[in-house]
């Protein structure tokens, strides 16, 4: 059988179960099914209806009702001894935490994909999916931890100034491009907040220095809101030359500390 999220795919001699979770509407089924955003696709082949049922119900338990479209079709598989009730265990509350996932049931074959948020997660949720199961059944973990927020905004900074008016707070136009483009990345941090900090060289006074880091990065913070970003998920800070990433002794590296850093956070 199979579904979005848990599934179980038709095979000669053996019940096969699949389903998608919290897919996007564009990302589809193994069979091609199109799943909506945060949809259960259930689909594949059980022996029977009453096997049908219980699996059905255990989704609909987990999910709601609403969210488990039914594709099971019946007949023409033979399941493996308590194969129903082993389902049942691997569909513990723990799956609900897999998003943009896959489940395969073929037989006693189990293959779970999916993004969890760390690994701690991913390893817990195999080693309960695999426990009480039997030396029968084999799980493949296919979990992973997706790119941190962090990952995100380095990459699309990838170590390229942010450049302002010599003395000033003053975008250039080469510095609106690079925030057009962090604008573009920050709605997929959804949850994080952003910090933004604002850094100099060691010209000049201490004093000056951290209070133009500063409105450098009030600057930037007001870029992004006026590109739509909350505002509420930005704050600004400004360190001066307190925090150089290369020696002020020559132009090339004093263009290197005075720069901006994003910072994501929970």
């Amino acid at each position: 059988m199979r579904s979005v999220f848990p599934a179980c795919r038709a095979v000669a001699l053996a019940t096969a179960l699949t389903w998608l979770l919290a897919t996007p509407a564009s990302a589809q089924t193994p069979a091609g099914a199109e799943a909506a955003a945060g949809r259960v696709v259930a689909g594949g082949a059980v022996p029977d209806e009453a096997t049908k049922a219980e699996v059905l119900a255990r989704l609909r338990e987990l999910y709601g009702a609403a969210n488990v479209v039914d594709q099971i079709e019946v007949g023409g598989v033979v399941s493996p001894p308590n194969w129903t009730a082993n389902v049942q265990k691997v569909l513990s509350p723990q799956i609900k935490q897999v998003k943009r996932g896959q489940l395969s049931i073929d037989g006693t074959q189990i293959a779970l994909y999916g993004d969890v948020s760390d690994e701690g997660q991913r390893q817990q949720i195999a080693t309960t999916m695999s426990s009480g199961l039997g030396q029968t059944y084999t799980v493949k973990n296919g979990l992973r931890v997706p790119a941190s927020g962090q990952d995100l905004l380095d990459r699309t900074l990838a170590n390229r100034i942010i450049e302002f008016e010599t003395g000033s707070a003053t975008l250039t136009p080469k510095g609106r491009v690079i925030l057009d483009e962090m604008a573009a990345v920050l709605p997929k941090l959804s949850g994080r907040k952003i910090e933004i900090v604002g850094h100099t060289d060691n010209s000049g006074s201490r004093a000056l220095n951290l209070a133009l880091s500063q409105s450098r990065a009030e600057t930037v913070k007001s870029y992004l809101a006026g590109k739509g970003i909350e505002p509420s998920v930005l704050s600004a800070v400004g360190v001066g030359p307190d925090q150089p990433i290369a020696p002020n002794d020559k132009e090339e590296n004093r263009a290197r500390n005075r720069r901006i850093e994003f910072r994501a956070s929970q």
